[in-house]
Formats: C-alpha cells, structure tokens, sequence
C-alpha cells in the first residue's frame, strides 16, 4: 500500500522499520510523511494526527494452545489469564479495558508473543484475527478461541497523516479506496499474515 501510495504521489518510496510506538512518534517530529502500522484511528490519536479513510476494519480474536481450547470458551474463563498482546496496540488497550484482573504482557512483536504462548508462558495472545488464523494454520499445536472482545467504533485501521496535510491525505484516500475497489487489498491482507510469521 506504502509502494502504491508513493506512485500516486511520484516519489521514491522509504520505508523505516521501527517499533509501533516510535511510528507516531517519527511521524509527529516529522521525521517521516506517513505512519501505517495498524493504527486505528480513535479519538485521543485524532487529536494529535489527521486519518486516513480506514483502510481494514479491525477483528481481533484470542490464539490459545490447541490443548487449552476448551478451557477458554467465554470472557469469563480469560478473566485471570495471562495474556499476551503487541505493545501499544488496540489489542492490548482491549484487554486492558475489557480484562481488567487479566494479567497483560506486553511484547514487542508479535512474533516474540507467539512463542511465548507455544512455551507455556502466556495462555493467550490478543492479535488481528487474519494474523491468528494465520499461526494457527502454520502450528498444529494452536488454534483460534472463539470467545471475542468488543470492538468500539473507530477502531478500524488507516493511515496516520501530520495535521493540516489536506493535499496528502486526498491522495492517499483516493489510493486506498482504488486498492480496495480492485480487491487489491485483500491480496496485501494474506500476503501480510504469512509475512508475519517469519517473525517467529
């Protein structure tokens, strides 16, 4: 979507690997144009950046071990669970705000929470559904819980735009609108998932 973006726009295309934290961050000093990191666009975050149209609405779900699935059926199973989840993400404000008495370990990558969880250090991980199917299809020692948390509105994911960068943010709407129409995205959707396991 990035690479998309810059043709629209007629630029070389850089992109900086960082931390999700650190991507608004760069993005506010202006040390980068674009942040796309999964950001969901809520209201503290609108105060502070402009949004892109929403390029994903979110769904998470709850990656389990396959031999605790029957363990963990409902919210209230997971009350006092350990559970795994990126750090600064909606994931982990979801558990925070939804699982109080849970205990929350917050991890880097996503990678490094499913190997905890395979390790038997975490009894779940909180992540994007196409991610966890993803796992769960690639470890036959995983699966997807069917229990789920609330998701509110304004959680769908788009691009973070510095404020009062009008001109760029139309071009990058009429972008991921284009990719969405043609059903490219879906494509960068599975292509993802399966990136992201190279993380383990």
């Amino acid at each position: 979507m990035a690479q998309a973006i810059a043709d629209e726009l007629g630029v070389k295309l850089e992109i900086s690997s960082m931390s999700f934290d650190n991507a608004l961050t760069s993005l506010q000093t202006g040390k980068a144009d674009l942040a796309i990191a999964g950001i969901s666009a809520t209201d503290e975050r609108k105060e502070v950046f402009d949004f892109s149209i929403p390029y994903y609405e979110n769904k998470m779900s709850f990656l389990v071990r396959k031999a605790d699935l029957d363990k963990y059926k409902d919210l209230t199973s997971l009350a006092s669970a350990n559970i795994a989840a990126q750090k600064g993400t909606v994931p982990e404000i979801m558990v925070k705000e939804q699982l109080p008495n849970a205990q929350l370990t917050s991890l880097t990558n996503m990678g490094e929470a499913v190997n905890e969880l395979q390790a038997g250090k975490v009894d779940a991980v909180h992540m994007d559904e196409p991610v966890a199917l993803s796992y769960a299809g690639k470890n036959s020692d995983l699966v997807v819980a069917s229990v789920n948390l609330t998701m509110k509105d304004g959680e769908a994911n788009a691009v973070a735009i510095k404020k009062d960068q009008s001109d760029l943010k139309a071009v990058v709407d009429k972008v991921i609108q284009k990719l969405k129409d043609e059903g490219t995205y879906q494509t960068y959707l599975e292509k993802a998932a399966k990136l992201t396991e190279v993380e383990q």
